[in-house]
């Protein structure tokens, strides 16, 4: 059967080649790559709705539940074991993980990606995981145009096109965002903009986006209704809301790099579990506003009126009835990050959008709240400000100032607030790219040299890698051999420059040919003098764990053509020559040019 289906398939590619223009085929696969991701957010969304409301359901308002110690730990565990026994494979970080495809110049996700980050997501949220559905959404609609391409034998730049119909359909999908879709995958996936892109991206946000209406009605994600309008006397606290939006991300990222790397430390998935277990359920325990995604605590602070509203976000706590909602809702700002950190390092599954829009909600709405109690001259309506502090925290997370611009005006409808969003979203950017010049997606990859970025140049270096150009047809020399064996070895080479290396192979120097040219058919002295007099010190030394641009940038600052490549121990390797690396480059970037 499988292998009737795949001769079906090759027949089908057979007779597109010869009656459907590939140009015009992309833009079919776009149409069903967006409707496809669309319906996977619907499915995701319906499964944690589901297993929330039976989960929740019988909680008490006014008294503590002491559920909420166990539910958030027995999600991580479920998840947790069907990734490690039914997957068996890492499907967190799922945005990293598209834009480490993106930059491979691959666009190839693994097909179980299509499935299995719905299910292991829907389980982590569903039982109270602190983080959102939407970076496994967005990797599921990758892998969906990615696959669907390599069923139809795409070439690589087109299935890279495909994985971000994939990203955008699936934003589109879940928010009932098409712009916000589009934007993001330009923005944050890095994907060139041009009209043979564009196109294919418009059409999947589009699809994604009327799946999704025709499926849950044309109402926005979030109902916001605007009972204060903007006056230009709030500029200057926009300003400094979005200033301060910059620094609540920047501690954000600091503080999740953190606590990501306690995990990384621990060897062991139980150790992960308890670690993750128990600092989850013990914030979810005394701060039941971070359980699950938080999008019941933005809706309350962006339509509550009145201090009896917002007080509601303490129901099912134990400071329910408390006056101190400043300070409750300060903890949360703080201890949000440790919450998502735990959920993901104690082996449940889940993304951060969610995570940055919940926290970007309450800075605007501590921001505002705060300022009125201090009675300062220009009044800041509460909600006005808890909006734009999602699109502050979007842009400051993800570096991504247009993404959380167009996302909160499509989630809340609030497009009158369009001037102020902007104005808070380049703040926040401005802001943090002041201390990280990366996103939190990409700033793992760029630190392994593997991010591919809108610079043509920086672009292609990625692209090379260093293993490529080690040439290792150099003959080596030891420090106590002479003149006579040197010359023997000489003769027997097609290089001028010969490394000199101990008994351990450790580089210790290079002997060039110019230096012994002019006695070197001088034969008295070929016992007299050893390579060690020759022996000259190399102008740097390349680690073979280097990326492309350090290289280069070692090239620049030495002016030398070629260089010993070394291991971490100083082990000699090879030699890399700058000629053959501006060789490839030029090929590479014509290639990636044509593109």
């Amino acid at each position: 059967m499988q292998g009737e289906n795949r001769t079906l398939i090759q027949q089908f590619i057979i007779w597109r080649e010869s009656h459907i223009k590939e140009k015009q085929f992309i833009l079919i696969l776009s149409f069903f790559v967006g409707g496809l991701s669309a319906l996977a957010a619907l499915i995701l969304k319906f499964l944690i709705h589901s297993i929330q409301k039976v989960l929740t359901n019988s909680f008490s308002l006014t008294h503590v539940n002491y559920l909420y110690l166990v539910y958030p730990v027995v999600g991580i565990i479920l998840a947790g074991w069907f990734v490690r026994h039914i997957v068996k494979d890492d499907i967190s970080h799922g945005v990293t993980k598209i834009l480490y495809s993106i930059s491979r110049r691959q666009g190839r996700i693994k097909r179980h990606n299509i499935w299995s980050s719905i299910i292991a997501s829907a389980i982590t949220i569903g039982f109270g995981g602190s983080v959102g559905a939407e970076s496994p959404i967005v990797l599921t609609g990758s892998a969906i145009g990615s696959n669907l391409g390599s069923l139809f034998k795409m070439n690589h730049h087109t299935l890279m096109l495909l994985v971000g119909c994939g990203a955008a359909g699936a934003i589109s999908g879940i928010f009932k965002a098409p712009i916000a879709g589009l934007v993001f995958t330009l923005e944050v996936l890095m994907i060139d903009l041009t009209m043979t892109s564009l196109l294919p991206l418009l059409i999947s946000s589009v699809t994604a986006a009327t799946v999704t209406f025709i499926a849950t009605g044309q109402n926005a994600m979030f109902k916001f209704n605007m009972d204060t309008p903007f006056v230009l006397d709030r500029i200057p606290y926009v300003i400094l809301l979005g200033i301060f939006c910059g620094l609540v991300s920047l501690y954000f990222t600091r503080a999740m790099n953190s606590f990501e790397n306690v995990f990384g430390k621990l060897n062991r998935p139980y150790k992960k579990l308890i670690l993750g277990g128990v600092v989850l359920s013990a914030l979810i325990f005394i701060f039941p506003p971070l359980y699950g995604e938080g999008y019941d605590t933005i809706e309350l602070l962006i339509n509550g009126t009145t201090i009896h509203d917002w007080k509601s976000v303490m129901d099912h706590s134990l400071f329910y009835g408390s006056n101190n909602l400043l300070i409750y809702l300060s903890f949360i700002l703080l201890l949000k990050v440790f919450a998502s950190v735990a959920t993901n390092g104690g082996g449940g599954c889940g993304g951060l959008f969610a995570p940055t829009l919940y926290l970007g909600c309450i800075a605007g709405f501590i921001f505002s709240y705060s300022s009125n109690s201090y009675g300062l001259p220009v009044y800041l309506p509460e909600k006005n400000f808890a909006l734009m502090g999602m699109a502050g925290m979007m842009s400051g997370v993800m570096h991504a100032p247009l993404t959380g611009v167009f996302l909160i005006a499509e989630l809340t409808g609030g497009y009158d607030l369009f001037l102020p969003l902007m104005i808070v979203s380049v703040s926040s950017y401005l802001t943090i790219i002041v201390f990280e010049r990366n996103s939190i997606y990409s700033m793992r990859l760029a630190k392994k040299g593997e991010l591919l970025t809108h610079h043509k140049d920086k672009a292609v270096l990625t692209l090379l890698k260093m293993e490529n150009f080690i040439e290792k047809d150099f003959i080596v020399v030891r420090p106590k051999m002479d003149l006579g064996e040197l010359v023997h070895a000489i003769s027997s080479s097609c290089r001028n420059i010969f490394p000199v290396v101990d008994d351990n192979g450790k580089l210790l120097g290079i002997v060039n040919l110019d230096d012994i040219r002019n006695i070197m058919f001088r034969q008295e002295l070929y016992h007299r003098f050893t390579v060690e007099k020759f022996m000259n010190s190399v102008p740097a030394r390349l680690l073979d764990t280097a990326s492309m641009e350090q290289v280069m940038r070692i090239f620049d600052d030495t002016k030398a053509w070629n260089l010993p490549v070394v291991d971490i121990n100083g082990k000699y390797l090879g030699f890399i020559s700058k000629s053959k690396v501006f060789n490839s480059y030029r090929q590479v970037l014509v290639h990636f040019s044509d593109e």
